[in-house]
Order: C-alpha cells, then sequence, then structure tokens
C-alpha cells in the first residue's frame, strides 16, 4: 500500500478546487507544476544498458519551491553553500513574528508584506547594533522567511541568524556589548514600531490593497491597538557556531510547508496529517477536509522571483571582500565556493543507489530515448511520449 502524497491530494482534487476558487497565477502554476512533477507529463528521457539487459525511465522534476518531491537536492546544495560562508564566530538567533490581527493584509498584499518585513527586521538590527551603546557594529544577517505554523496555519515570521562580531565604522572589528545580543524590550519595541510606521505608509501611499470587509479607519484603529500591545519576538540563546541552527533553517529552504511524510491518510471526504505542536512538543495529528487541506497549503506558495532568503551586512554577497576581512580577523581562509552539487554525488551522499549501472552486468547505463514533455495535461494520466534523442 502507497501512502499518500501532496501530488495525489492535487491531482485528485485540484480541478474541483479551481473550478470553485479564484487564484493568483503563480499558484494556479504552482498546482500545475507539482501535480506533474515526475510523471510522464513533464518528459524525461531513457537510460539503457549497451547490451540490452535493463532500461531505466527518469521523469524530470517540477524544480517548484513548493514541491516537497524537489526539496532534498535544493536543501542540501544551499546548505553546502552557506556552510562555506559561514564566520568561524558565535551566532544569535532571533524570530520575528507579526501578529494574527495582520494575517489579513497579508493575504491581500503578500508581496508588499514579503518586502516590508523584511525591510523592517533589517533596519531594526542594524539600526541597534550600529548603535554604540550595543556594540557599534555590522555583523553578518541572514533572515529566512516563513509563512507557516506547523499545522499550516499563517504564521508570517522571520528567522535569523547574525553575527557576534562585526565591523566597526572606524575600520576595527568586534562584539555586540551584550551576551545576549541587544536588549529584548528594545528590540520589540523598534520592531513594532517601525512594522506599523511601514504599513502606515504604504496605506498613504496607495499601495495597501484593502479586503472589502475592512474600511480605511479599522485598519487605523488596529494599527493603534498593535502600537499598544506586545509582539512576539524571540531572542534565543547564543550558539557557539551557526551550523545547528543553519541545518534547521536548511529544512525549510525549498519544499514548501509539508512534507509527504507527514500525510498519513487521503481520502474522498478527509485528509489528515501529523505536526509537531510547539506548545506541548507533541505530535499530534489534525484532519481535515482535502479542500480545506489544499487551501492551507496553496496559502503558503511563495510569489514568482521573491526571495525569501536574504543576506545583509557581511553576509550580503556584494561584500564577499569585506566578509573575507572577517575572515582573515577570525583567523580563518578566504570562503570558495563549494563544488556543484550533481544528482548522482547527493544520492551517494544520502546512501541511496543512483540506478546509473546495469543491474545485471553492471555495465554504465547510456542515454537511450528522450521523453518529450506533454503540452497538456491531464491529471492521473500516464503514459509515455517518446522522442529521438
Amino acid at each position: 500500500m502507497t501512502m499518500p502524497s501532496l501530488q495525489e491530494i492535487l491531482q485528485i482534487h485540484g480541478e474541483r478546487l479551481r473550478a470553485k476558487h479564484r487564484f493568483p497565477k503563480w499558484v494556479l502554476v504552482a498546482m500545475d507544476a507539482l501535480s506533474r512533477c515526475r510523471t510522464a507529463a513533464m518528459g524525461g528521457h531513457i537510460e539503457r544498458c549497451p547490451d540490452g539487459h535493463y532500461e531505466h525511465h527518469w521523469y524530470n522534476s517540477c524544480k517548484h519551491r513548493a514541491c516537497p518531491k524537489c526539496r532534498s537536492i535544493l536543501r542540501a546544495r544551499w546548505h553546502e553553500k552557506q556552510m562555506a560562508r559561514l564566520l568561524a564566530c558565535p551566532h544569535h538567533h532571533v524570530i520575528f513574528t507579526l501578529p494574527e490581527e495582520l494575517n489579513i493584509l497579508w493575504r491581500y498584499n503578500r508581496e508588499l508584506m514579503i518586502e516590508l518585513l523584511f525591510h523592517v527586521v533589517r533596519d531594526t538590527l542594524f539600526v541597534l547594533l550600529g548603535d554604540e551603546r550595543y556594540g557599534g557594529i555590522v555583523p553578518g544577517l541572514l533572515c529566512s522567511l516563513h509563512t507557516w505554523g506547523r499545522n499550516l496555519c499563517l504564521h508570517p515570521h522571520l528567522h535569523c541568524i547574525i553575527t557576534a562580531f562585526g565591523f566597526r565604522l572606524d575600520g576595527t572589528w568586534g562584539e555586540p556589548k551584550k551576551a545576549n545580543l541587544l536588549p529584548y524590550l528594545v528590540v520589540r519595541e523598534l520592531y513594532r514600531g517601525k512594522m506599523i510606521a511601514a504599513i502606515r505608509d504604504a496605506l498613504e501611499a496607495g499601495k495597501l490593497v484593502l479586503p472589502p470587509s475592512l474600511l480605511v479607519f479599522q485598519l487605523q484603529n488596529t494599527l493603534n491597538e498593535l502600537g499598544r500591545q506586545s509582539w512576539n519576538v524571540e531572542i534565543r540563546e547564543r550558539y557557539s557556531s551557526a551550523k545547528g541552527v543553519l541545518s534547521y533553517l536548511a529544512r525549510y529552504v525549498g519544499g514548501g510547508c509539508i512534507s509527504d511524510s507527514q500525510i498519513k491518510s487521503s481520502e474522498a471526504e478527509s485528509v489528515s496529517f501529523t505536526y509537531l505542536d510547539h506548545r506541548d512538543e507533541t505530535t499530534k495529528e489534525m484532519r481535515l477536509s482535502p479542500e480545506a487541506f489544499l487551501m492551507r497549503f496553496l496559502q503558503h506558495v511563495p510569489p514568482p522571483r521573491k526571495k525569501l532568503v536574504r543576506y545583509y551586512g557581511l553576509y550580503a554577497e556584494h561584500n564577499e571582500k569585506l566578509l573575507n576581512e572577517a575572515r582573515a580577523a577570525l583567523g580563518q581562509a578566504r570562503a570558495e565556493r563549494p563544488q556543484f552539487l550533481a544528482w548522482q554525488a547527493f544520492l551517494s551522499k544520502i546512501g541511496r543507489e543512483s540506478q546509473s549501472l546495469c543491474p545485471v552486468c553492471g555495465k554504465p547505463l547510456v542515454l537511450g530515448r528522450r521523453l518529450r514533455r506533454w503540452s497538456t495535461y491531464h491529471p492521473g494520466i500516464e503514459g509515455p511520449h517518446e522522442a529521438a534523442a
């Protein structure tokens, strides 16, 4: 008995969902890509034993950022690249969360709210760490956006990895003056003030789309109320290095908000999946209708060309020279770009056979025919479309 997958649920229920709801174009593209991934509809190629003992069909991956089938190798490549750039110094992990009251703005203004959240968090950290009272430094900063909670609810928050080491404007290197990086209350209040101000500015500039149920004065009242509330900012303990938290973040870089292993059952009227409840650290199971499950998943499909992981300060990609100077100050060699991780090497690394050898005679398989991608796709239909190599 095969375990259910997100792809199968999309193939069975996707057409009915499209007919019932209006989705942005990028969400429709994602639904199509995930439904086709590694099927005959995507095209591919056939590898054969040169002596005719064996042949194997390889279907192409969709490579969509929300696809759980494509997540492993993308995650591994990103992890290797970042590990090669990390500074050999302690790091801090800080999480900035948007209040639940702003979720309705997020749904109608995803691209704008993503930009506001990244810019506000960056400015909050750099303004405070640039203050002489807290160190007066420019650190390395890596930010990763997650829009989901453990049960796939909408929960936008930004994970930040920050170096406990940075560049001073006088040309010297130094550390934050406080062992816990920054005072929690100061960070929280500055973040809250900057985010509310950014939303007000966007509203006045006519950049903010309000849902039909929300009037301008109601949003202003909500922002006033939020200005008096405590926002969720978590400054976690200082780590001796960033390797552990980087491995944690890598699990969420590419592949979307749920893995197929979490999906336990898929029936005509319900889908059940497991998740880890952070409140009591126990694994729980949630059962939803297929429509409700897919709607939860699809709200986390990222807009096209929108970067969900960004780098600032010493870790900014245009600051390679300054990063290498920081590495030299810490006694590290220059950062070297790791060798591109090919899929054969990746499979070997995780202990899986690449199926590149004939199981009968052991000879390397050779390319036989290419399989043409389908111009139209009908979920659930399989079959080879072949073209001469």
